[in-house]
């Protein structure tokens, strides 16, 4: 499920294009980060629906081996074991994988066979596959270690799948790493003999509402705090600040002021971190004093409303 960082990036990358187009239409561009958040959860869907794609494909390639259409003197056209695989098959039995509602303007693998193709060869062609094939009556756990080294070593990294998904979704670029890490936790935790379940989109219903309340902060207040910005660098010229840098500010001061749950040292360590992945080289430093000297002036002037303990 989506954690609050990804949330944080949903937002930072909604608010950035809404300053870009100079839209005022705030009700239009939280339904699109909404919808970004949905399509992520689409994705999460789409790599266990690819799994299935490749039995189906294994087991079309058995078939046939075995009517002597191709040839059967190689593991590949002998073995049972990935159509067999029992972590597969918790898949393909999945009601919720199988009837997971998928609009007709959206990713199938139905519509792009040419990409299963592409995965089906790397499959066949892989040293894992080969290996996993010559096993002799493998294990739930010998079935569980493949799937989760061929999702390592050929799903996650795989450019010919990255292409596609940036293709079809252009957020989809910056959802790949973090769904992929969302399924090998999947994956690892994956018992034997329980029903498989996907994941929901949000932990709780707090979540979705921190994603609204953020972006609606953010760019409701965005010259109000964007001022408060300016008065701790008095060595910069505002436009010497980088759209980016005052945008990742601009929400952490929108934390620090409307948000009493969350510490202020656990917003500086989150927009430090997204300086870092999506802006300049210094960027992290100069947020992380700017940031700094805010606290300190909030917190004296009681704009910073904190409830718990610790969460200054």
């Amino acid at each position: 499920m989506i954690n609050r960082r990804h949330i944080r990036i949903k937002v930072m990358q909604s608010a950035y294009a809404m300053l870009l187009s100079d839209s005022e239409n705030l009700d239009l561009q939280e339904k699109y980060l909404l919808g970004s958040i949905e399509k992520l959860h689409l994705l999460y869907v789409l790599q266990y629906k690819l799994l299935l794609a490749l039995l189906k494909k294994n087991i079309e390639y058995f078939q046939s081996s075995q009517k002597k259409y191709i040839p059967t003197n190689n593991i590949i056209t002998k073995s049972r074991n990935f159509i067999e695989n029992k972590v597969v098959s918790a898949f393909d039995l999945s009601a919720e994988i199988q009837n997971y509602p998928i609009k007709k303007d959206e990713t199938n693998w139905e519509q792009h066979s040419e990409i299963v193709d592409i995965i089906w060869s790397q499959m066949l062609n892989s040293k894992i596959f080969i290996k996993y094939l010559s096993l002799e009556h493998p294990s739930f756990e010998d079935d569980k270690k493949f799937i989760i080294a061929f999702h390592n070593e050929l799903m996650a990294p795989n450019d010919n799948l990255h292409e596609f998904y940036e293709s079809e979704v252009i957020s989809w670029t910056d959802d790949i790493p973090f769904v992929n890490t969302w399924i090998y936790n999947n994956l690892y935790h994956l018992k034997e003999n329980t029903s498989f379940r996907l994941d929901g989109l949000y932990k709780d219903p707090e979540d979705k509402d921190f994603a609204k309340l953020l972006f609606r902060k953010t760019m409701l207040n965005f010259e109000k705090y964007e001022k408060e910005i300016e008065g701790k660098t008095p060595n910069w010229e505002s436009d010497r600040i980088t759209k980016v840098d005052k945008l990742l500010m601009v929400m952490a001061i929108s934390e620090f002021l409307n948000f009493p749950s969350i510490p202020t040292k656990v917003t500086i360590n989150e927009y430090i971190e997204l300086a870092k992945d999506y802006s300049t080289q210094n960027s992290s430093v100069f947020i992380n004093g700017v940031l700094d000297k805010l606290v300190v002036d909030f917190t004296n002037s009681n704009k910073i409303q904190k409830t718990g303990r610790g969460l200054l």
